[in-house]
């Protein structure tokens, strides 16, 4: 049974609306009005076409209540191609919250910022037959990382490589209870495909490291936490921040790490605190680093944003800067460099769990270590990190899916990869 309901108020109707009007009557699917109101029992599916394009203001009177009665119907909400209400550049209050979004040719930025979660949930993309030589010759900021995307980065492993060339990664970090985020990061390298990992870390933690990962090896500084930072091994990359404190004397050798190290690097955790509470200290990161911040992490480095499009213009202008790349981590992480955005397609609920920020960042380490550009290493170490979490929330469930997980099913996204290329 199908039901019409035409909202008058949302706008003058176009020539199509009105052919199209005209064919649903002559099927018999009538102008019901208010047709949301009528129904609160049994299953339904509410089709969200109310505007067209061009959104210019907040929807009001009876547009508005419409839209709070389809929010509140409990039905299956489809919008087609925009959730009726939201704006595309700039934030918005009211617009139909979508269980699915049948969006035309191309995702929308928006579909993907935080602010607007509420509103967003399973995206459709239809190819609706736009011209293609139109849309290659425009050009581009914004990027959905997809498998497309990420099998264009991907560089698999030689049939004659040995580790001597699959690069050495350095995982720093650590300190009193804080030994397991090394392990995590260190283990993740490990999997992304570099040939050693290397884990610098304070003695407490040295009998850990060696029972828990056996494939890596250890080096320390200090006794409960880092005092110094100067690497015994020649890294092809250093990830450092996993667990590490803020304790004064790790500070000051992370500063006096940051004077001589000129390689990528990947920061994350209290490394990026440190970073926030020393910001002269920023010009000292080497070009073409990786920084990992959360939500927190990430506003008291670049300052607080009243809307998430200020947001993003605060990140492009903070990674060109000082020439890095910034990976915002967020249920849609995304990651901004040389004016670029590009938008993460994996990932779950499960990845909000302790340790999936340090095992994120032993992937990012470990495809640098084999090397990867560090760009392609933080949109393809993204697409991995939750790749491998949605592979893995099959098998255990979301609440029972922990960082280590993430590790375990890493293997897995790598097959998945592998099979498209």
């Amino acid at each position: 049974h199908v039901v019409l309901d035409v909202v008058e108020e949302a706008g003058k109707p176009t020539a199509d609306f009105l052919v199209n009007l005209e064919k649903s009557e002559k099927i018999g699917i009538k102008n019901n009005g208010n047709a949301i109101v009528s129904y609160t029992k049994g299953k339904y599916v509410v089709i969200d076409a109310i505007f067209g394009t061009g959104l210019s203001r907040e929807p009001e009177g009876r547009v508005a209540d419409i839209i709070n009665n389809i929010n509140n119907s409990k039905a299956t909400i489809v919008a087609i191609d925009v959730p009726s209400g939201l704006f595309l550049d700039r934030p918005t209050h009211t617009a139909v919250k979508a269980d699915y979004i049948l969006t035309f040719q191309f995702p929308k930025l928006a579909f993907y910022l935080p602010q607007n979660y509420t509103f967003t949930a399973k995206i459709v993309i239809l190819d609706i037959g736009l011209d293609l030589n139109f849309l290659n010759h425009t050009i581009k900021t914004c990027f959905l990382t997809d498998q497309e995307a990420a099998v264009k980065r991907y560089r698999p492993v030689s049939a004659f490589a040995h580790k001597g060339m699959q690069g050495h990664a350095v995982i720093a970090g650590g300190s009193f209870g804080k030994i397991g985020a090394v392990c995590l990061s260190a283990k993740a390298a490990l999997k992304s495909g570099c040939g050693l990992v290397t884990a610098h870390l304070p003695a407490c933690g040295y009998t850990i490291i060696q029972i828990a990962l056996p494939e890596a090896m250890a080096s320390v500084s200090g006794d409960k936490y880092l005092e110094s930072l100067s690497l015994t091994v020649e890294a092809d990359a250093v990830g450092v921040g996993p667990g590490l404190g803020q304790h004064p004397q790790t500070v000051t050798a992370f500063h006096e790490f940051l004077k001589v190290y000129n390689k990528p690097l990947v920061v994350d955790a209290d490394a990026l605190n440190i970073l926030a509470a020393n910001k002269d200290w920023l010009p000292l990161l080497p070009e073409r680093s990786v920084i990992t911040p959360h939500p927190k992490e990430l506003e008291r480095l670049i300052g607080p944003w009243a809307d998430d499009f200020e947001m993003l213009e605060k990140i492009k202008a903070f990674a060109q800067e000082y020439n890095i790349i910034v990976v915002a981590k967020n249920a849609r992480t995304i990651v901004v460099y040389d004016g670029q955005v590009h938008i993460n397609s994996t990932g779950n609920s499960g990845l909000a769990t302790g340790g999936s920020g340090d095992v994120l960042t032993g992937i990012i380490t470990g495809l640098i270590a084999q090397g990867y550009p560090s760009a392609d290493a933080a949109v393809m170490g993204v697409y991995l990190h939750g790749l491998s979490a949605d592979i893995g929330v099959k098998q255990t469930g979301v609440q029972s899916f922990t960082a280590s997980d993430v590790v375990q099913y890493l293997g897995n996204a790598f097959v998945m990869l592998d099979k498209q290329i």
